[in-house]
């Protein structure tokens, strides 16, 4: 009988297969550590305080913190009480890049986070749930001499957590709170060489708009872009990768195609992974580099979640089919009708359906879809919001906020039934195997051999699916507790890049093993075994009872084999029959 690859090839085989792969392993790592700069960059901007005391301010002109056309400027707010100048008259600019650079579509994305000065004074402290509402306006250019284009325009309402660690005495009068970093602006491409950003904190006691929260002396901002030289190592590792898992795509469906019976669950799972880690392979990023796409983090973070879903469901799906495998042919026969019954027809015609179809793993699939449909949303609230208004963010408010906060709440409560579900169902597969392990002296060679294969085929993957989850687990330890690189001598190791290269090399090395190895082979039991001759002829196996049937085979043939396995059946399983 044909089995999986994994089950027919010889161990020097499957080890020459392991080696190759551990080599383009090392090998991915190697990519980002040596070769790839960090993966991003994070730069400081201080806004230079402009005076704008012309009427229906933004609506005439953009004001430039320096340059040839660069606006009237203070140094300090004291500076603005002697020449009556009002807060209302005040704009914080910000230009992006710093004096002579320019920003490029290789950075893909913009983040920024804003740091808000703030000095104590008695007479105009911050009040408990203050917020600060901000007029922010951004603007966008590709020459030096041109006129700016608006980009966006919004009111942009934040709230303060600041503290004040000092005693609220006069002598303690201009020390700074201690606040918060907040969030300000994302935007998912960079198609311009020149930003400019023009903030106002306008004043209005009637309606309590910025009453209440102090004296905001500075406004400084962080803003963190991809570097371009990552971006090209990354945009040339999907390029690479895409062809590689896309044939073996295709080679392992022909292979299926193949076979005399339609494909099982299983395979198309494994048929489905592979197409997921194609969809995220496939590098759709090269034409950011010539379109404002701005676009592309949502649909990135689109892409990893289908991947993930199909991950944990090839997980469950395939600790499923091994438990159902051994309970389907473990089962106690307590009659010689039942057990030539058994062997005559199709074994367990209800759990070969339900292990045929996708609703036989409602419980277990049914968080990861959950689960990811609540991630799905929150993303849709936070990135999908941004494509029209790049300053959004659901944190800003308490029902954002409580809403965020109940999405992954439930996305999490999912993913720890799912991973009971898992344990136990890998619990159950593996005391199944320590029971049929005690039963393989007293088998026929034929089915010790089977049961072999399927008790290797799955210590196998758990023991590669755990190796690759701790690395992924290490390296983001590592990744977050290091400063971002190593030294040693006068080489230096990113080790950021190389956590991103090498964990993305690493999953898809994982698919295509799985498609390569569990494929069906050509070859039956006995052919290509290391084992040796084991005294079986080829055209007996295929004939003595089929694993996996068709669900709509009515039609079965009997041979004095099925009727010899039926009496060793019951050998194995009720001893005193058989005595």
């Amino acid at each position: 009988m044909a089995g999986a690859i994994i089950e027919n090839m010889s161990t020097k085989k499957l080890c020459i297969v392991g080696g190759i792969l551990l080599v383009f392993q090392i090998i991915a790592f190697l990519v980002g550590g040596l070769i790839a700069p960090g993966p991003t960059t994070a730069v400081s901007y201080m806004s230079v305080k402009c005076v704008d005391v012309r009427k229906n301010h933004h609506k005439t002109k953009w004001l430039m913190p320096w340059g040839p056309n660069q606006c009237d400027k203070i140094r300090d707010i004291e500076e603005a009480i002697p020449r009556e100048i009002e807060a209302n008259d005040i704009v914080f600019s910000v230009h992006i890049p710093l004096p002579s650079m320019e920003m490029s579509p290789w950075f893909q994305f913009m983040l920024f986070i804003l740091q808000l000065d703030i000095a104590f004074k008695l007479n105009n402290q911050i009040r408990e749930n203050a917020e600060v509402s901000m007029d922010v306006s951004l603007a966008y250019r590709d020459d030096m001499f041109a006129e700016w284009t608006e980009m966006a325009h919004e009111r942009v309402p934040r709230k303060l957590k600041c503290t004040f660690t000092s005693p609220k005495t006069p002598e303690y009068e201009g020390r700074y709170y201690e606040c918060d970093v907040l969030p300000f602006m994302e935007i998912g491409s960079v198609a311009h060489k020149y930003y400019l950003l023009n903030i106002r904190l306008p004043v209005n006691e009637k309606k309590k708009i910025n009453v209440g929260i102090g004296e905001i002396k500075d406004i400084q901002l962080v803003g963190i872009h991809q570097n371009g030289g990552f971006t090209k190592v990354w945009f040339a590792m999907k390029t690479f990768l895409t062809p590689s898992i896309f044939i073996i795509m295709v080679w392992y469906w022909r292979r299926i195609t193949m076979m005399s019976r339609p494909p099982v669950l299983l395979e198309k799972v494994i048929f489905a992974l592979g197409i997921s880690m194609t969809f995220i392979n496939i590098p759709v990023e090269w034409f950011s580099i010539g379109f404002d796409w701005t676009w592309m983090l949502l649909f990135g973070d689109i892409r990893q979640g289908i991947f993930y879903a199909m991950l944990l469901s090839f997980w469950i799906i395939f600790c499923g089919e091994h438990m159902m495998k051994v309970n389907t042919q473990m089962s106690t026969i307590t009659t010689i009708s039942s057990a030539l019954a058994s062997a005559l027809l199709v074994p367990r015609t209800k759990d070969q359906h339900e292990r045929n179809h996708i609703a036989g793993y409602w419980k277990q699939v049914g968080p990861i879809a959950v689960g990811s449909f609540c991630l799905f949303i929150f993303d849709m609230c936070e990135r999908g919001v941004q494509l029209t208004n790049p300053f959004y963010s659901i944190w800003t408010t308490d029902v954002g906020t409580e809403l965020a906060m109940a999405f992954i709440i439930v996305a999490g409560i999912c993913l720890c039934l799912y991973f009971l579900f898992l344990c136990f169902m890998v619990f159950q597969v593996f005391r199944n195997i320590s029971g049929k392990q005690s039963s393989l002296p007293a088998m026929s060679k034929v089915r010790r051999l089977h049961y072999e294969g399927l008790i290797f085929r799955f210590k196998f993957l758990m023991l590669i699916t755990l190796a690759c989850a701790a690395m992924t687990v290490i390296f983001f330890i590592v990744s977050q507790v290091t400063e971002g690189h190593w030294k040693w001598g006068g080489v230096t190791v990113q080790v950021n890049s190389a956590f991103f290269t090498g964990i993305y090399g690493m999953w898809n090395l994982y698919v295509f093993a799985l498609m390569f190895l569990y494929a069906p082979s050509h070859k039956n039991y006995g052919e290509d075994q290391s084992n040796g001759d084991l005294g079986v002829h080829s055209g007996e196996e295929l004939q003595q009872i089929p694993w996996v049937v068709p669900i709509n085979q009515t039609k079965v043939t009997t041979t004095k084999h099925h009727v010899l396995f039926a009496f060793e059946h019951l050998s194995i399983t009720c001893p005193l029959i058989s005595n």
